[in-house]
């Protein structure tokens, strides 16, 4: 395996691994993520490595994706995650993001975003993309609109009570 799966102008994008686990943490216990996406309950390195046994890593085995570390290509600092996520509950992978708050703003979701959006296409062969996002999450709703995925609708996912909006989009070989 090439150590950088994807590239784009500003940045790398690569599997994660075991030694990205801080980074999960870092991650998950941010105050937005936590506030949009949920409390993953995850609060050590050694807790985030389990929960990435059980998800990423499972991921790449099963279905030959998951997540990447968004990775600045002119210092090596890693920003967040964006990659692909199969759910159970859902027919296709949906797309997700997540990225430190002293990194937001300044594009580098959308940039990992779009790269992650043309390896689904051209090699993964993906023919239809989702994506999941808290309905108050405007910002995130803003850069999967750029990607033009559609609203399709408010979906309750399996073991929660509030809902959130599910929305898709077509990938032909264009």
């Amino acid at each position: 395996m090439k150590e950088w799966q994807l590239e784009t102008k500003r940045l790398y994008l690569r599997r994660v691994t075991l030694d990205d686990a801080d980074l999960l943490l870092a991650v998950w216990n941010d105050p937005s993520f936590i506030e949009y996406v949920g409390d993953r309950g995850v609060r050590t390195t050694e807790q985030a490595e389990e929960a990435m046994k059980a998800g990423a890593l499972k991921l790449y085995a099963d279905y030959g994706y998951g997540p990447y570390a968004m990775v600045r290509r002119d210092d090596g600092v890693r920003m967040g995650i964006c990659g692909l996520f199969k759910r159970d509950n859902l027919d296709y992978p949906d797309i997700g993001f997540g990225v430190l708050p002293e990194f937001c703003g300044k594009g580098y979701a959308g940039e990992a975003a779009f790269a992650v959006l043309a390896h689904a296409r051209d090699d993964l062969r993906i023919e239809e993309l989702t994506a999941i996002v808290s309905p108050g999450n405007a910002a995130s709703i803003g850069l999967i609109e750029k990607l033009g995925l559609v609203f399709a609708g408010m979906i309750t996912m399996p073991g929660d009570d509030e809902e959130i909006c599910l929305y898709s989009r077509r990938l032909g070989q264009d």
